[in-house]
């Protein structure tokens, strides 16, 4: 676990500090510099083009990560890597030539309940490259076990650049509408940046020939393309369905609840992108006993500090909500909780979603994933005209809750193994105690003020319980080495 504690330990420093950005970008910069209708607006053209990204880059980010590791030589590796660059390419410009021929059509269809969105409708494709070849080339560096500097420029470069343009609309140096065009061109930025950085790490030789095993690559990538985008569509699909069905500036409320909740996944983002080539190595190299000690631990380490953002957040929300002073904003409330259970029950499975991808029975995450993107589109159809955007983050969770179970069912029968102990029931426990306690305790100072200090009450009670019980043995160890050094300067 050494090398995925320190990246990883690296990694959600950078989440943090990105998400730190992107908060004030989301919770101040947006909600005031920005028309509400703009907020919306660029919400919903990020959110499409997630959705489309993995069948315009073929799912090569995934294939990167799975395959890379079985080449032996440094001439398959090449072959294997320069393919990953013109295999997209085999959609990309098909889907280019649909897309201008039948554009208007498209433009109508996505912008008939808010006229807004037809003229912006091709940036959505533009974006969606962007985003795919930057996944691409991240995935080049990760396999090279360096994930840190594609982590910084993917959510601490783009934020920066977001906040400078929203700067720049509060000053009228850019209009709204100059600003959605602005941030496509940041997105532009990125790739390029990544793309240097990839070679730089692991520059391959021109070869121009396909991998050996290039059917079992593009049995793989069809696949893992209807599930990337199935998981796009999990992800994503309320942003998009929310405004086909109510105001756009409702996209920006839900977009505020949904940014708040999310820092709960912060630390599988931070350790997902280390631990999924060491799952696929081991798989690979057939060590199953490997893959569960990995399964196991970080499921619990995962657990423990997202426990934790779970009980800051939403013992605090209603602080936070009046500082923002947007009233119209608030109603995202309900919307925190109910996605930030959602994270948690994320956090619990661990590795368990780099398993199945990297495993012989692959397959399976595609059947899985394309039941839940259905799944969350039939939910999102029936409670967003039922109890609005609340209703759109309760679709969520029951999906991830009923599929999460499935997963670990399905691990369990096909490897036996399975990520959770005794350790883990007793940080649930300490987890729902803690938020009961504190649930209807405030403060009547400053909202910020409130925070801070009801934030360093329940940190203190929470990691007291943690050690005390001797949740994880890696956190413990890890805290104890930090104050050893500390004591010793």
């Amino acid at each position: 676990m050494g090398i995925v504690l320190r990246q990883s330990f690296i990694n959600t420093l950078i989440l943090f500090v990105g998400f730190t950005i992107g908060g004030i970008n989301v919770i101040f910069l947006f909600t005031h510099f920005l028309h509400e209708d703009y907020f919306g607006l660029i919400t919903f053209l990020l959110s499409t083009a997630n959705i489309i990204l993995p069948l315009l880059v073929f799912g090569m980010q995934h294939t990167v990560i799975k395959f890379y590791s079985s080449y032996k030589t440094k001439v398959e590796q090449d072959s294997f890597l320069i393919s990953t660059i013109f295999l997209p390419l085999l959609v990309i410009i098909p889907l280019g030539i649909i897309s201008v021929y039948f554009y208007d059509a498209i433009a109508s269809w996505l912008s008939s309940e808010n006229i807004l969105i037809k003229d912006y409708t091709g940036l959505i494709f533009i974006t969606a490259i962007f985003m795919g070849y930057f996944e691409v080339f991240y995935s080049w560096t990760k396999v090279q076990f360096n994930s840190v500097f594609g982590n910084f420029i993917k959510e601490i470069f783009a934020r920066i650049c977001t906040s400078l343009l929203l700067v720049a609309v509060y000053f009228k140096w850019l209009t709204n509408e100059e600003f959605i065009y602005a941030v496509v061109i940041v997105y532009g930025l990125r790739v390029l940046i990544m793309k240097l950085y990839a070679f730089y790490i692991c520059r391959p030789a021109m070869v121009l020939k396909l991998p050996s095993n290039i059917k079992e690559i593009l049995s793989f990538s069809l696949y893992i393309i209807v599930a990337g985008s199935a998981a796009g569509v999990l992800l994503e699909i309320d942003k998009f369905m929310i405004p086909q069905m109510k105001q756009i500036a409702e996209v920006a409320y839900y977009s505020v609840g949904i940014y708040i909740a999310s820092v709960v996944a912060i630390p599988t983002r931070a350790m997902q992108h280390i631990t999924s080539p060491i799952t696929a190595k081991y798989m690979n190299e057939n060590k199953v006993d490997d893959v569960e000690k990995l399964y196991k631990q970080t499921s619990i380490n995962l657990l423990v500090i997202g426990g934790l953002l779970f009980l800051l957040i939403n013992l605090n929300v209603n602080d936070l909500y009046e500082f923002i002073n947007k009233p119209q904003f608030a109603k995202g409330s309900w919307i925190v909780l109910i996605i930030s259970v959602a994270k948690l029950l994320e956090l619990a499975l661990g590795t368990a979603n780099a398993i199945l991808v990297n495993s012989k029975y692959y397959k399976i995450f595609f059947y899985l994933s394309l039941a839940m993107a259905f799944s969350v589109i039939l939910l999102n159809k029936w409670l967003i005209n039922l109890i609005g955007i609340n209703g759109a983050a309760l679709a969520t969770l029951i999906v991830v809750a009923f599929y999460s179970i499935f997963k670990i069912i399905y691990i369990k029968g096909k490897l036996n193994i399975q990520p959770f102990s005794i350790q883990t029931i007793k940080l649930l426990i300490s987890v729902l105690i803690i938020f009961i306690s504190f649930n209807f305790w405030s403060f009547s100072f400053h909202p910020i003020l409130n925070i801070l200090l009801k934030s360093s009450i329940i940190g203190f009670v929470y990691f007291v319980i943690v050690k005390k019980l001797h949740i994880s043995k890696e956190i413990n160890l890890l805290v104890a080495e930090y104050f050893q050094s500390k004591f010793k300067k």
